[in-house]
């Protein structure tokens, strides 16, 4: 068997592994590089090559940057005053949610962007007597959008710039993925405001994200204490606790007013069966307790025991506490800085966001276990294990191959018949597994058709990365797809019905708004 025919079963296999969703993608993507080694088309270093990538390292640094800006309360802070802007008129609502998730997600990913804003878009949902359907689809549509308006976007902006200067090319500047994510926004914004009510379903989820925005007046009524009794702002708050079965406090004296053994929560108000106790008591299965802290003493104490049982996520009851300060602002610095270093190309992009996730860490805008939860191992491995096969398909000329039969199909056709195909493949593969493995996959036979037909690499390189942002079909295409997916009660054919007039819009984008900007 050749190495060429070995490769192909490879990437066939992965595909269907990844398309029947019965195997987790981080195991099929750990599978490819295993294989292409046991195998002997790549050698050791070569099939591990993925896991050592700048991309790998950019991306884990994002997540942390991200996390950060969750984390000091910048996202919801801007959630709240979209609520008190945009009045109670469906249109305006979702106009303004989709500007700002687009915003948003050009600074810090789309799932970044997406899990930030998921209870604000149920909160805005409510306000204009909508269902949570009607509202959380374009949210997560409006990220694939906001990915194309600077470099820091999406993981497949930062792949497309440097295999595009691999290719002899240049890199993408900072903010020229805007001259085809303006128009891409504009036209969501239209298809999501006009034919969104008609396509989306009317349709209740089982569990929603909750509003948390008046906690604090809702504890003080649950426990029976005065309003200057409950607090939450940016250095502590309060957080419910329940004890479960098999708890170690389980028959520990237990009273309002005293420490933990920590001696860095207070115990505020203890509840059982319904009522408040007040006097010492033998805690009990099933009592809830209300303690006060810092928040840094809250992860540190109540989240990581498995001997309590959390109400709500410290850091969603956190992020509604949070009103300007001093680690709001850092946070915003070393955003601001980050952005400039990447506009002016001071550094490699890796070596720019792992700076920027150090400072805010250093800076104490977010802490070390809070960074190490943030980062998605699952997204890293993908990335770092479909890396290699992408270099093998150009190894052992699969991508030369593909790129003549299009050359020979395409040869008489204008170059945007040719982008057409290559864009038409890559979002009919989106739809069922990553966008950066359809891209890493469709790459070189991209670069290898505009090598074979004399052309730049970087309109093929762009259309790739509008392609890839087109995964909107079902909701396994994207973590920002899947996100959405219970809170709205969605169905797998809901994505479809307005994804469809999306998809016809980027591909419009890719064959037509592309080869203006960066000709042939």
């Amino acid at each position: 068997m050749t190495p060429a025919l070995i490769v192909t079963l490879i990437l066939l296999i992965a595909i269907i592994a990844f398309v029947s969703n019965r195997i987790p993608p981080g195991i099929v993507a750990l599978g490819v590089p295993i294989a292409l080694y046991l195998t002997g088309v790549l050698t050791l270093d070569e099939s591990l090559s993925g896991f050592g990538d700048p991309i790998v390292v950019y991306i884990a640094a994002l997540f942390v940057i991200s996390e950060a800006l969750d984390a000091t309360g910048i996202t919801t802070w801007i959630g709240q005053l979209i609520i008190e802007k945009t009045g109670d008129k469906p249109a305006s609502v979702i106009s303004g949610l989709v500007v700002l998730t687009a915003a948003l997600t050009a600074v810090i990913s789309p799932n970044g962007s997406v899990a930030a804003l998921l209870p604000v878009g149920v909160v805005l949902a409510m306000k204009i007597n909508q269902r949570p359907s009607k509202v959380l689809i374009p949210l997560a549509f409006a990220a694939h959008a906001g990915s194309l308006l600077t470099l820091m976007g999406s993981p497949v902006n930062i792949l497309v710039s440097e295999l595009a200067q691999d290719a002899g090319a240049r890199a993408f500047g900072f903010f020229e993925f805007a001259l085809v994510g303006v128009p891409l926004l504009i036209g969501t914004l239209l298809i999501v405001v006009f034919l969104g009510p008609r396509l989306l379903p009317e349709r209740s989820a089982e569990s929603m994200p909750r509003d948390l925005s008046q906690h604090a007046a809702t504890l003080a009524i649950a426990y029976d204490l005065d309003g200057h009794e409950v607090h939450l702002d940016r250095k502590g708050g309060m957080v419910e606790v329940v004890i479960p079965p098999r708890s170690a406090f389980i028959g520990d004296e237990v009273f309002p007013g005293m420490r933990t053994e920590s001696g860095q929560l207070v115990v505020v108000a203890v509840v059982r069966g319904g009522r408040r106790i007040d006097h010492s008591t033998s805690a009990e299965q099933g009592d809830t307790l209300l303690l006060r802290g810092t928040w840094e003493s809250i992860d540190k104490n109540a989240v990581v025991d498995r001997n309590v049982l959390m109400v709500d996520s410290p850091r969603h009851l956190k992020s509604q506490a949070v009103v300007p300060g001093p680690r709001w602002l850092r946070a915003l610095v070393v955003l601001g800085v980050v952005i400039l270093l990447l506009f002016f190309d001071v550094a490699p992009p890796a070596i720019v966001t792992l700076c920027g996730a150090a400072a805010m860490i250093l800076l104490r805008t977010v802490s070390v276990p809070q960074a190490h939860r943030a980062i998605s191992i699952t997204t890293l491995v993908i990335m770092g294990g479909m890396i290699p096969l992408a270099g093998a398909m150009q190894l052992t000329g699969i991508s030369d191959a593909i790129a003549e039969w299009i050359s020979h199909v395409f040869g008489e056709s204008s170059p945007r018949i040719v982008i057409l195909g290559i864009s038409l493949a890559v979002l009919l593969l989106g739809q069922f597994i990553s966008n950066m493995a359809t891209v890493l996959v469709m790459a070189p036979i991209a670069l290898s058709v505009a090598d074979s037909f004399g052309y730049s690499p970087l309109p093929f390189m762009m259309a790739l990365a509008v392609a890839g942002a087109a995964s909107l079909f079902t909701p396994i295409a994207t973590p920002a797809n899947t996100m959405v997916f219970a809170p709205g009660g969605y169905r797998f054919t809901d994505y479809w019905k307005l994804g469809l007039p999306l998809a016809v819009l980027y591909i419009s984008v890719a064959v037509l708004v592309v080869p203006i900007f960066w000709p042939f």
